[in-house]
């Protein structure tokens, strides 16, 4: 039986087409090993959308072929989607796939092992394409499934790749999205999450033009399932009748990942995102009046070409006055073919580092304060794992980690849990079934002072 190894790069939406992958080569008669191990195909699953994601691509692709010179090594997604257009293709890796051509990847596969000579199958995108459906996998043995439902975005923020790599928006037929959310219910997951490269915009290219909105009450009411998660959505795609579905449906969990780019009018204008800093913090204050113990989290690029320390120091501020649950820091990555990468005034790696060291230290006290603010009420965690300790980490609703010795947890369970700030605050009088801690090491994070951009 021939052996198949996987790695992913990137986004959710890569993870989940991994999992969909691998399930098409165990359908076919092939075992499945981990990336370490001696296989005789190594698939990597990649990411373009920093020049770092696509260097790590290669890097994957050279450890492959010296653990096994005889195996087949190959290349999957966004890298070489991106790496053809700009005539840029590796010639030392057996068979390159592009994005669209995923669903094949059994079939070129075994034309390859045939092959002479390296294959390439990356399609062109058109106005034609459509959404390309790979065979669900059930992910088997995890807690939380990934479920596609569209493709492609259109937006072209200047520093962006993604509309290069993942083509023109395409979603998928609710009736379609409907039965694979009700066999991932049946065959056990507590948790689904709706993914996409841009699911704000879901419907609008479907007879019809069912909305995300229209889409999640649909989902919502699939007997048995207990939470449903939004992976992601753009500030302004955010409506009231989907914040009024998180109101009415306590099986909405109450997290949105909202990204925000960057915290400066400017700046902002030039990535050509669609909304300024006052558009933003409107659509949080309304998404707060619907839900005010919401978890908001959110994307911050650093360092975009021309961003002065005043224009970063403003972004700072910004996102301290949001109070973010969870901050995602990018350091910007110039990549060829996109605006942004012939802009002049290039920020130095030194000074990008240094500014995405002080948004994650601010990160890292915003997400601690939230979490102390669940202490000492009771929350439904999913959990999802145990240490060679006895230890259980689970996560609440609003995407927080949680701690338990509890002996009557299992994988995959949903209890509710008193919070505590660490394994030895008294717990106090309960109702709910276990007793959960929060990673209490260090305390919270000092707070920075921030002069014209020097943060201290």
């Amino acid at each position: 039986m021939p052996t198949v190894a996987f790695h992913t790069l990137g986004c959710k939406v890569n993870q989940g087409e991994t999992a969909a992958m691998a399930h098409l080569f165990q359908e076919a008669g092939y075992e499945l090993v981990g990336f370490s191990a001696a296989a005789d195909i190594y698939i990597i699953n990649t990411c373009a959308v920093t020049v770092q994601a696509e260097q790590k691509s290669r890097q994957l692709a050279r450890r492959a072929r010296q653990r096994n010179r005889q195996a087949m090594v190959v290349m999957v997604g966004c890298y070489p989607q991106v790496a053809q257009g700009r005539g840029e293709l590796p010639t030392d890796i057996d068979l390159l796939v592009g994005s669209a051509d995923k669903p094949r990847i059994v079939e070129l596969v075994e034309r390859a092992r045939q092959a002479s000579s390296p294959l390439i199958a990356v399609s062109d995108w058109s106005s034609e394409t459509s959404f390309e459906m790979i065979s669900a996998s059930q992910e088997v043995g995890r807690t939380r499934a990934t479920l596609k439902v569209q493709d492609g975005c259109q937006q072209f923020c200047s520093y962006c790749i993604i509309p290069y790599a993942r083509g023109p928006e395409r979603s998928r037929p609710l009736a379609d999205v409907v039965r694979e959310a009700t066999d991932l219910v049946q065959s056990g997951f507590q948790e689904i999450v709706v993914t996409g490269i841009h699911v704000g915009n879901y419907g609008r290219d479907l007879p019809g033009q069912p909305d995300l909105a229209c889409l999640f009450e649909h989902l919502l009411q699939v007997p048995g399932l207990r939470r449903l998660r939004l992976s992601s959505i753009e500030p302004n795609e955010i409506t009231e009748s989907l914040l009024e579905l998180m109101q009415k449906y306590p099986n909405f969990c109450r997290h949105l990942h909202i990204p925000l780019q960057a915290g400066q009018d400017r700046v902002l204008k030039a990535m050509n995102r669609r909304y300024d800093t006052k558009d933003y913090r409107r659509i949080i204050d309304l998404v707060r009046s619907y839900m005010p113990e919401i978890a908001i989290t959110t994307d911050v690029i650093v360092g975009f070409p021309g961003e002065t320390d005043e224009e970063f120091a403003a972004t700072y501020s910004f996102v301290e006055s949001i109070a973010f649950s969870r901050l995602h820091v990018f350091r910007y990555s110039r990549r060829p073919g996109t605006p942004a990468a012939s802009l002049p005034k290039q920020v130095p790696k030194e000074e990008k580092t240094r500014r995405s060291r002080a948004l994650i230290s601010l990160g890292e006290r915003l997400s601690r304060e939230f979490a102390l603010g669940l202490v000492g009420t009771e929350q439904e965690v999913l959990w999802e794992n145990q240490d060679d300790d006895g230890i259980w980490t689970g996560h609440t609703d609003t995407y927080v980690t949680v701690h338990s010795d509890a002996p009557n947890l299992r994988s995959n369970l949903i209890t509710s849990a008193l919070i505590k700030e660490n394994p030895t605050t008294p717990a106090a009088t309960t109702k709910a079934d276990v007793v959960a801690w929060i990673k209490a090491q260090g305390g919270l994070p000092p707070r920075s002072r921030i002069t014209f951009g020097r943060v201290e």
